[in-house]
């Protein structure tokens, strides 16, 4: 196998430097970040493995972050109940950039300017491994769940809407 230099996001950086084993996947992107199931396609993943990350703001002002599978959607009312909220808004993707140091479709639960209170669905603990974005459109890390958890200080609920 010849030895290309690959291109490392943030994320892969610390990984590298917390030693957490992963292992980085490139999809093509063309003017627009595909939607996470494409992604999945793309890269040859069981979509409940691939995981997507979403911001949003507690009605006392506080940030949260989750990760729910592509396929899913989150539901406001089951997230804010884990996280101690009356209630949550996903943030305005305008407002990602300067609070997370993400851009839409680049959002990763590692390595954001600050730590938010972050929350995985509990179905990653049924897979070996799951994929998060890399940081940065057009890359993923695939890194076991457990890994993830620790690093993020996370912690697991049901968080997505049936069906």
């Amino acid at each position: 196998m010849s030895k290309q230099k690959e291109e490392k996001t943030n994320v892969m950086r610390v990984l590298d430097q917390k030693k957490i084993p992963y292992t980085p996947h490139a999809y093509p992107v063309g003017d627009t970040a595909p939607d996470g199931v494409s992604v999945a396609k793309l890269l040859g993943q069981d979509p409940a493995a691939v995981f997507k990350t979403l911001v949003a703001k507690g009605a006392a002002g506080g940030y949260y972050v989750f990760d729910v599978p592509v396929e899913a959607m989150l539901d406001l009312k089951k997230a804010a109940r884990a996280v101690g909220e009356k209630s949550i808004a996903m943030l305005p993707a305008k407002e990602l950039l300067p609070l997370t140091g993400y851009v839409h479709g680049g959002c990763s639960p590692v390595g954001m300017k600050k730590r938010f209170p972050t929350v995985f669905h509990q179905s990653c603990l049924e897979h070996e491994t799951i994929c998060v974005s890399a940081g940065k459109v057009g890359f993923q890390v695939e890194v076991r769940p457990a890994d993830l958890i620790a690093l993020a200080g996370a912690f697991t609920a049901d968080v997505t809407a049936e069906g």
